[in-house]
């Protein structure tokens, strides 16, 4: 369905560590260089968090869902195949160009407004504090996703290095 055709507001969610669980692939970061072929092919086998699913869930009552990731494009068939595997609502999801580098708060505001040009972004849902502050200073409602175990490196690949 068209943006056009559908009304209903857009809540955003954020994949990794907020609907993932990425701990168990952690240690592809803490290498020099960073593994990042072995960090993304191991997403697939990613928990599900279980506070992050259900507030996807509870949100599709009145939202259309849509995920808005740091992944790179290049993870695409494996994100839409764990998305259906963990029963989350089917929705668009926005990634990362397979080249882009920039910071997470940066690429995601970008598409914030994008969807904001057409649609009620009614919540983003994600676990990155400077995203979360980013999408804050834009203007959107924000719920930063707490609820996943620290994650250092993942935090300076997404901030410093443009990588999720």
């Amino acid at each position: 369905m068209s943006d056009r055709g559908n009304r209903r507001p857009l809540a955003v969610f954020d994949i990794d560590n907020t609907l993932s669980d990425t701990a168990h692939r952690q240690h592809f970061l803490e290498r020099r260089p960073r593994d990042w072929d072995g960090f993304f092919g191991a997403a697939p086998q990613d928990p599900p968090l279980a506070r992050g699913v259900a507030l996807a869930l509870e949100s599709a009552a009145a939202c259309e869902v849509v995920y808005l990731t740091g992944r790179p494009e290049r993870c695409r068939a494996d994100t839409l195949e764990w998305l259906e595997r963990h029963g989350l609502p089917v929705g668009r999801v926005w990634m990362r160009g397979d080249r882009d580098r920039r910071p997470a708060r940066t690429t995601k505001v970008e598409v914030l407004q994008k969807l904001a040009g057409s649609r009620e972004v009614r919540v983003l849902v994600d676990d990155d504090e400077l995203v979360c502050r980013a999408a804050r200073a834009a203007g959107f409602r924000v719920v930063h996703a707490d609820w996943a175990a620290e994650a250092p490196e993942l935090e300076a690949a997404q901030e410093q290095e443009g990588r999720t």
